[in-house]
C-alpha cells in the first residue's frame, strides 16, 4: 500500500481545538510529557471490520418500529451490515409455547423484520434460534428436540426460506407469503443460537453437528443462493474448545461464517478493571477458531469468523428482579451505554479485527442503558449508538484499509489502530481506557490521557480532522469532528474513557 510522501509539516505553530470534551494541540505547550504512538509507514495486512446490530423479535420487542416509526431512519443512518434477526418466544411464527399448536403467524416476527428488511443493505442475517414449541418435548422450548434426526426442524427452516425468498407456502389454502418479497429477501441464515447452550446440544457437540448436516442441504433445495453461519455460541470459559473441534471435523454441509458471541461479563458487580481484563480472552479464542478451521482447509478455506453479539454485560432478569446469571437481584448495567464504552468498544473492535473477525454485532439495537443503542420506549439514541456508528463510518469495509505498525508508550491503557486506506488517507484511533481507581471503579470516570502522536515517517497531509466522543460528547447530536492543522507530531487530550479518531488526507 502506497503512502503518500513529502515534505512534514512544520510542526512549531501551537493549536487547541476544542472537540466532545478532548482536545489536539501541535507544538509547544507546558503540559507534562505525554504518552507517545509513532506510527510507521509500513503494512501489517488488511483490516476489515464489518458493524452491524442485532434485534429480537418477539411480544416484548415487536412493538418498536410502530411506536417509534422515526427508528427506521435511526437505523438507517447507523449503516449496519447484514443487521441480525433473532426471533424467540412468539416470535417463532409457528406453534406457542406450552401447547401443541402448528398453526403459522408472521404477525410478531414481521413487526420487526419488514421494516428491517426496507433499510440499510436490504440484506439482514436471520437467526433460526429455535424451533416451534410442538418440537420439543412438553411444547418446551428449553427441552430436547422430539425427532433426533431434526428432519422437522429442517422443515420448519425449509418454510421459513419459502416465506421470505421463493414466494411462500400454502397450508390449509392459506399462502404465507413476505410482504417484501420479491423486492427484499433473506440471504444470510443463522442455524440456532448458543447451541452449547441450548437443549439437545449442551456437552454435545456431535449433535449440533448433526442437526447442522440436515438442515442447511434442505434449505439449499429450496433456495440455492443463500448463505450460512454457523455455532453463534456462547462463548466464555472453555466452550469455543468444546465446541468448535467437534464441528470443524464432523460438518459435511456448507458454512460461510463461523460465528460466536462475547460478552465481558456477568455481573454487574464487576470492576471497570475486570471488564477490561476479559478482551485478550476474545481473541484468543478466536485465534483458536482460526487454528481449527485451519485443520479442514477443503470446507473452511477463506471462511470468516463473525462476532454476532457483543455488548458489556450479557446478564437479565429472568423475572421477579432476579439475575439470570447469578440468582441475585438484578441491576441494570449501565456501561452498556455511558462513557465507559467509549473505550471498551473500540477497544473490542481493534483487538478483534487485528485477530481476523471480519463483522462485530451489537446486542441489541432497541434495549434499555444496559443494552441498546437506542431507547426500546422513547427512540432516543444513547452513546454506544454513537460509538459503533463512527466505527462503521470512520472504518468502512470498503476502504481497502491496511494496518500500519506503530510503536506506544503506554499499550497497556491505549489502544492504537492505524490504517492507511485505498485513497492514501490515514485514520489512527486511539482509545483510552485507563482506570482511574482499578480496584473499586465500577463505570467510573477513567483516568485523563495526553497522546502524542508522530505520523512523521507517513510524509505530509493537506488535511486533517479530529473526532472524540467521550463523557461531553452530545447524545442527541452525536460527536462532531473538528479541523486541525496536520503536522509530524500531533498531540490527543482524551479526557477519562473515551476514543479519538484522528483523519489525516493527501
Amino acid at each position: 500500500m502506497k503512502i503518500v510522501q513529502g515534505v512534514v509539516v512544520s510542526a512549531s505553530l501551537a493549536l487547541a481545538v476544542a472537540c466532545g470534551g478532548g482536545s489536539m494541540t501541535t507544538g509547544g505547550g507546558n503540559n507534562p510529557p505525554p504518552e507517545t504512538v509513532v506510527v510507521s509507514s509500513t503494512t501489517q495486512g488488511p483490516f476489515s471490520v464489518a458493524m452491524s446490530t442485532s434485534f429480537q423479535p418477539a411480544e416484548w420487542d415487536y412493538q418498536f418500529f410502530t411506536q417509534n416509526p422515526g427508528a427506521t431512519t435511526t437505523l438507517g443512518n447507523l449503516g449496519a451490515h447484514h443487521v441480525r434477526l433473532q426471533g424467540i418466544s412468539k416470535g417463532i411464527p409457528q406453534g406457542s409455547e406450552g401447547t401443541g399448536l402448528m398453526t403459522w403467524d408472521f404477525s410478531t416476527l414481521d413487526a420487526i423484520t419488514q421494516p428491517v428488511l426496507g433499510v440499510g443493505d436490504h440484506s439482514p442475517e436471520f437467526q433460526i434460534a429455535k424451533g416451534p414449541a410442538f418440537m420439543y418435548q412438553n411444547n418446551d422450548f428449553n427441552s430436547t428436540f422430539v425427532d433426533q434426526t431434526y428432519a422437522a426442524f429442517a422443515g420448519y427452516a425449509q418454510n421459513l426460506v419459502r416465506y421470505y425468498n421463493t414466494g411462500g407456502f400454502a397450508v390449509n389454502a392459506t399462502l404465507y407469503r413476505s410482504p417484501a418479497y420479491p423486492a427484499d429477501t433473506v440471504t444470510w441464515w443463522g442455524i440456532y443460537n448458543e447451541p452449547n447452550i441450548n437443549n439437545d446440544f449442551i456437552n454435545h457437540p456431535e449433535l449440533y453437528v448433526n442437526m447442522y448436516n440436515e438442515v442447511v442441504p434442505k434449505m439449499q433445495a429450496i433456495d440455492p443462493s443463500i448463505k450460512f453461519a454457523a455455532l453463534e455460541l456462547a462463548d466464555f470459559g472453555t466452550e469455543a474448545q468444546n465446541y468448535v473441534p467437534t464441528f470443524v471435523s464432523g460438518v459435511q454441509a456448507h458454512v460461510d461464517v463461523m460465528a460466536t458471541h462475547f460478552y465481558s461479563s456477568c455481573n454487574q458487580k464487576d470492576s471497570d478493571a475486570q471488564v477490561f481484563g476479559t478482551i485478550p480472552g476474545f481473541v484468543s479464542d478466536v485465534q483458536f477458531f482460526y487454528t481449527e478451521m485451519g485443520t479442514n482447509p477443503a470446507a473452511f478455506a477463506n471462511v470468516p469468523v463473525w462476532v454476532t453479539e457483543n455488548n458489556v454485560n450479557a446478564d437479565f432478569d429472568k423475572g421477579g428482579g432476579i439475575s439470570n446469571c447469578n440468582g441475585g437481584p438484578f441491576v441494570d448495567d449501565q456501561r452498556g451505554s455511558s462513557p465507559f464504552f467509549a473505550a471498551w468498544r473500540p477497544y473490542v473492535f481493534s483487538q478483534l479485527g487485528k485477530a481476523g473477525v471480519q463483522a462485530l454485532y451489537h446486542w441489541d439495537f432497541d434495549a434499555d442503558k444496559q443494552y441498546g443503542e437506542v431507547d426500546y420506549n422513547t427512540g432516543a439514541l444513547q452513546l454506544s449508538y454513537w460509538v459503533d456508528y463512527e466505527l462503521g463510518q470512520i472504518f468502512p469495509p470498503a476502504a481497502g484499509s491496511q494496518l500500519l505498525q506503530f510503536t506506544g508508550s503506554d499499550n497497556a491503557e491505549l489502544e492504537t489502530l492505524p490504517v492507511v486506506n485505498n485513497d492514501g488517507s490515514v485514520v489512527i484511533m486511539v482509545a483510552n481506557r485507563a482506570v482511574n481507581a482499578p480496584a473499586t471503579d465500577n463505570n467510573g470516570p477513567g483516568s485523563a490521557r495526553s497522546v502524542e502522536v508522530d505520523v512523521s515517517a507517513l510524509g505530509a497531509f493537506s488535511s486533517a480532522s479530529l473526532l472524540t466522543i467521550d463523557k461531553d460528547t452530545n447524545v442527541a447530536s452525536g460527536p462532531v469532528a473538528a479541523a486541525v492543522t496536520p503536522a509530524a507530531q500531533m498531540t490527543i487530550t482524551l479526557n477519562g474513557y473515551s476514543v479519538a479518531f484522528l483523519t489525516l488526507k493527501p
